[in-house]
């Protein structure tokens, strides 16, 4: 399993006045972990600080003891992200050409890159859509996409920003059954609740910092009050 460190973290973006990140110290090695919070409390921030796609304003991020500040290039080997809106990472003209783009750097073989796309299909439902355009398919599958392109991939720590939210029933729980059968590491940032019931942790982020962290059925309890519910 993957080990992220937190050591002091901070955050404020160019030309801001207030950090959206405060001094966040935390050390996750759990196989599954949950990361929920209001909007704008700095959830997206959290987890686009362990890939190297924001750079700490104060403190250091490592990722198996690696700073993807230092080492940008073996920490996205070993990251694969997800983004809430799948066409930030949808490129190619095919469904299964954009899955295939995921391998180019790692299977050189055409047969083997096409084979691994294909299984990757088949285990999020898109194989009938191989030859379509990604532009033609519904919000929902768009999302499917783009976690098949981050799972063929083979990454040993997947970070998934709010990947049910658009999802069918239907869909919602075929993912929640692939999740299950991954043997990676997992983040999962989601206002979906029962979606991540049973992660092994679970942390709350509001206002920039982490508010509650612990078992899930205890955080997800005090995240439901914080928000106005009444478990």
């Amino acid at each position: 399993m993957s080990k992220v460190v937190f050591d002091s973290v901070s955050y404020t973006p160019p030309q801001a006045e207030r950090p959206i990140l405060k001094d966040v110290a935390i050390e996750l090695a759990e196989r599954r972990v949950a990361i929920v919070g209001a909007n704008g409390g700095g959830k997206s921030t959290f987890v686009r600080m362990i890939n190297g796609l924001y750079a700490p304003s104060a403190g250091r991020v490592t990722v198996d003891g690696v700073d993807p500040q230092v080492d940008g290039k073996q920490v996205r080997r070993s990251v694969g992200f997800v983004f809430a809106d799948a066409d930030n990472q949808i490129i190619m003209p095919t469904v299964e050409e954009d899955v295939e783009f995921s391998l180019r750097r790692t299977v050189k073989d055409k047969k083997e890159r096409a084979a691994r796309a294909h299984a990757a299909l088949e285990r999020f439902h898109l194989a009938a859509r191989a030859t379509q355009s990604p532009h033609t398919l519904s919000g929902g599958q768009k999302q499917m996409l783009a976690l098949a392109s981050v799972c063929v991939m083979e990454p040993s720590l997947i970070i998934a920003d709010e990947p049910t939210t658009l999802l069918d029933l239907r869909n919602r729980l075929h993912l929640r059954d692939v999740f299950d059968e991954l043997e990676q590491t997992l983040y999962v940032v989601t206002h979906d609740l029962d979606f991540v019931s049973g992660f092994d942790r679970a942390l709350c982020i509001d206002e920039g910092a982490i508010v509650a962290d612990g078992e899930v059925d205890e955080v997800l309890r005090f995240y439901t009050r914080r928000m106005g519910g009444t478990a």
